[in-house]
């Protein structure tokens, strides 16, 4: 709407990404304050609640803690970036189906496991990747089909290396899936997997919005790729409506955001790395989500080929922390401060190329 506005009535401030993302970000954040406590209501009275890991003893308390409010944060960044944005625009498009459509996934995994009753039995694994894998594949050909370069990037060269081409549908496939699934194994702790998405968001919004600006990017050797900045409105709206989400999701809390919620913005965050060629330093952006990862896949691979022996007490590492009696607040801010100091760290990396 502010940007047609400004097409219409040629009210030059609506005409800058900064104003309409900083007005999407103020949207989504009060919108979401306003929707969730209706949701928590109602999600109590339906017994919507998050099924907890029986296996997590000190997690007994939130078994009557409702799930789903992923649903509410991205309805609040749907509509706050409809509002604001240049619907015409491709990337925008793409951010948009990227968001929504891993929610549907998580949404659909989200209902098996509140109907079963079980935290293990939503969508099968086999289902769920299906799902997933189309959803990237219907973003990955409309950034081929607007144009998106196919050049690939690392930090500190200002050159691609390669051109992948055809071959980055694939490479965008594998970078959504993994960073979608990355956050959603961090989600265990309240608003853990929270701050550090908000914190990516603000570090690859700027290299989107740089990559986008002509004069900017000239001046830090970035790529320049017209109409990418678009991008960044809907990032600041899903900001926006992620620490909405946290007045309530802090410890201890109210409402968790399931799958919905952490299979979408991990997409999201992986579709902005790919508009900021910069998947590789994705690695340092997401920091937490990836030694998350890590942990999950070395202790499965240490139960398997070493006898049952683990590396951790349990995995993901957040619930390794908890065994050895850290306090759950103590865990969720000092990984806050890991994501902090790793995306100032990736932000510096602009300028040394």
């Amino acid at each position: 709407m502010l940007y047609y506005i400004y097409e219409l009535f040629h009210i030059n401030l609506f005409q800058y990404i900064t104003v309409r993302a900083s007005v999407a970000f103020f949207i989504a954040f009060f919108l979401t304050l306003i929707l969730i406590p209706k949701y928590i209501i109602w999600a109590k009275a339906k017994k919507a609640n998050q099924p907890i890991n029986k296996w997590v003893k000190s997690h007994e308390g939130k078994a009557d803690t409702p799930t789903m409010g992923g649903a509410i944060f991205i309805f609040s960044t749907i509509i706050a970036s409809l509002l604001t944005v240049n619907l015409t625009n491709l990337y925008v498009i793409g951010g948009l189906i990227t968001i929504i459509g891993f929610a549907l996934v998580g949404m659909k995994d989200d209902l098996g496991k509140i109907i079963k009753k079980d935290n293990l039995q939503g969508l099968s694994p086999k289902a769920k990747m299906a799902l997933l894998i189309l959803t990237s594949l219907i973003v990955s050909l409309i950034l081929i089909y607007a144009g998106m370069p196919t050049t690939f990037y690392v930090p500190f060269i200002k050159t691609p290396l390669f051109d992948m081409g055809y071959f980055a549908i694939i490479f965008w496939i594998l970078v959504l899936i993994a960073t979608s699934n990355a956050v959603n194994l961090t989600d265990g702790l309240d608003g853990l997997a929270t701050v550090p998405t908000v914190i990516g968001l603000g570090t690859l919004g700027i290299i989107v919005y740089i990559i986008g600006h002509a004069i900017l990017s000239k001046y830090l050797l970035l790529p320049n790729i017209q109409g990418v900045g678009e991008v960044v409105i809907i990032a600041a709206a899903l900001s926006g409506g992620l620490l909405g989400f946290l007045w309530y999701n802090s410890y201890p809390a109210e409402i968790f955001m399931g799958d919905t919620g952490s299979l979408s913005i991990g997409a999201f965050l992986g579709y902005m790395a790919i508009l900021a060629k910069s998947e590789i330093l994705l690695i340092l952006i997401g920091i937490i989500f990836v030694i998350e990862t890590l942990s999950v896949i070395l202790q499965v691979g240490s139960y398997k080929f070493r006898n049952g022996r683990r590396v951790f007490l349990m995995a993901p590492i957040h619930h390794h922390f908890e065994m050895k009696g850290w306090n759950e607040t103590k865990i969720i801010v000092r990984f806050w401060m890991i994501a902090m100091i790793a995306n100032l760290l990736a932000l510096i990396t602009l300028k040394i190329r």
